[in-house]
């Protein structure tokens, strides 16, 4: 009966003792301190004090709108990194590169400007290309075999041709 007792009584840490344990220490009773001991839970998540928070998914944007940031620099270029590279060029002749860099730092242009409508190849490669591999990269769905169903067409009609030379 008493052993049902103790462990309804989920004791978890040495709060619960009181002074047991401290005067278990200071008489010197050793069998009473291993007693108190082992009727502590040995689940770490009963000792661990854990507090349940409120977590919303952090994710770029959130970071991005909280700290009051610009959008970020993008790697290549397009039709509107023009524009923004012109500005930034006549920003730089007018008021030299102090003005430059404060108009990339509010609008950053691209990284890198990519030769466009080559498929991400250097432009040397692309020029290097023959018209039909050209062709090939503007349409790139093109299956590997030029017709799958070719050899039932002809052996279709090859049994036609047969059963009408035989008739």
């Amino acid at each position: 009966m008493q052993i049902h007792t103790l462990d309804k009584a989920g004791i978890i840490n040495e709060l619960q003792f009181g002074t047991g344990i401290n005067h278990a220490i200071h008489d010197g009773r050793r069998a009473d301190f291993a007693l108190l001991l082992s009727m502590f839970s040995n689940d770490a998540r009963h000792i661990t004090p854990v507090e349940e928070t409120d977590s919303q998914p952090v994710t770029e944007q959130i970071l991005r709108q909280q700290f009051a940031l610009s959008e970020p620099q993008k790697l290549r270029s397009d039709q509107s990194s023009y524009t923004i590279s012109a500005e930034q060029a006549k920003q730089f002749h007018r008021a030299g590169l102090a003005s430059s860099k404060l108009s990339h730092y509010l609008i950053a242009d691209a990284l890198a400007y990519m030769p466009e409508e080559t498929f991400d190849l250097p432009e040397e490669v692309y020029q290097n290309l023959s018209g039909h591999e050209r062709r090939q990269l503007a349409q790139p769905n093109t299956p590997l075999l030029p017709e799958a169903g070719l050899y039932n067409q002809l052996s279709t009609a090859w049994a036609k041709a047969r059963l009408s030379a035989s008739v």
